[in-house]
C-alpha cells in the first residue's frame, strides 16, 4: 500500500505542477477511496505533499519565461492565508460537531463535486467568456480569502478553482495561471501546516507514509516543471480537463462510499 501511495503522490504532483491544480485535488480523493486513513489524516498528509511539490515547482521556474504576477498573486496569497485559517476552523468545527467520518467526508465531496463540475464546464466554454482584469486590492484579497477557505476546508490546495478565477478575473492564460496558482497554493498549504503544528493537532500516521508522499511531491514537481515547458497552452488545457473528469468520477465514488 505504501508503494501505491507514493505513486499516487508522484503522479498527482506531476499533473499538479504542469496544470497548476496543485495535486491535492487528486491525492485526497484517491486516498479517500482506499478507506485506509481518517479524513483528517489524509488532509494533513496531502497538505505536506502539495507543499513539497509547490516549493520545488516555484524554485525550478524562478528563471522561467513565464513570470509571476507578484502583486496580484501575493495579495491573493495573503487573502488565501487568512482564508486557509478560516477553512481549517470550519473543518474542525464540522469534525467535532458530528464526529462521524460519513458526515465530514460526505460534506467535503458534495462540495468538491459541485465545484469541480462547475470548473470543468467553465473551462470547456471559457473561449466564450471575456476575461476581466481586476486590480483593486479589496477585490483581490477577498477573492484570495474565499479561495483559501474553500481549499483548506476541502483539503485539496484549491488549484482547479484558482485556475478558473485567475483566467476569469485576472486575464491569465493557462501556463501563467498554473504558475501563479502554485504560488498561491504554496502559501495556503504552508499556513495550514503551521497552524496544525501550533495547535498540536497533527494526526497519527506512519512516518514512512509521510516521507514517501513528500518524496513523491518533490519528484513530481521536478518532472512536472520539465514537462510543462514542452507542452502548448492547448495541451495544458486538455490535460486539465481530463484530470477534472477523473476527479469527478473518483469523488462521486467516494461520496457514495461515505453515505452508504
Amino acid at each position: 500500500m505504501v508503494l501505491i501511495i507514493f505513486l499516487v503522490s508522484l503522479g498527482a504532483s506531476v499533473v499538479g505542477a504542469i496544470s497548476g491544480i496543485g495535486g491535492g485535488v487528486i491525492i485526497k480523493p484517491v486516498m479517500d477511496s482506499f478507506g485506509v486513513f481518517p479524513v483528517a489524516t489524509i488532509n494533513f498528509l496531502t497538505t505536506c505533499a502539495v507543499l513539497a511539490m509547490t516549493t520545488v515547482t516555484l524554485y525550478r521556474n524562478r528563471n522561467s519565461t513565464i513570470k509571476l504576477d507578484k502583486r496580484t498573486s501575493t495579495v491573493l496569497a495573503i487573502g488565501g492565508v487568512a482564508g486557509g485559517l478560516v477553512g481549517k476552523q470550519l473543518f474542525d468545527m464540522l469534525k467535532h460537531s458530528f464526529e462521524k467520518e460519513a458526515v465530514v467526508g460526505g460534506t467535503q465531496y458534495i462540495l468538491l463535486i459541485l465545484l469541480t463540475v462547475g470548473v470543468l464546464v467553465f473551462t470547456l466554454n471559457k473561449h466564450k467568456v471575456r476575461p476581466q482584469m481586476h486590480t483593486g486590492f479589496l477585490f483581490i484579497i477577498l477573492t484570495g480569502l474565499g479561495l483559501g477557505a474553500v481549499a483548506s476546508f476541502l483539503g485539496i490546495g484549491g488549484g482547479p478553482i484558482n485556475l478558473a478565477v485567475l483566467y476569469l478575473f485576472f486575464s491569465m492564460d493557462s501556463k501563467k495561471a498554473a504558475l501563479n496558482s502554485i504560488y498561491v497554493i504554496f502559501f495556503s498549504q504552508l499556513t495550514s501546516i503551521i497552524s496544525t503544528l501550533v495547535q498540536r493537532k497533527v494526526p497519527d500516521f506512519d512516518p514512512l507514509v509521510l516521507v514517501l508522499m513528500i518524496i513523491g511531491g518533490v519528484s513530481g514537481g521536478l518532472i512536472g516543471s520539465w514537462i510543462s515547458k514542452k507542452l502548448s497552452l492547448r495541451g495544458v488545457d486538455k490535460l486539465f480537463c481530463g484530470v477534472m473528469g477523473i476527479i469527478i468520477l473518483i469523488s462521486a465514488y467516494n461520496l457514495v462510499r461515505f453515505i452508504s
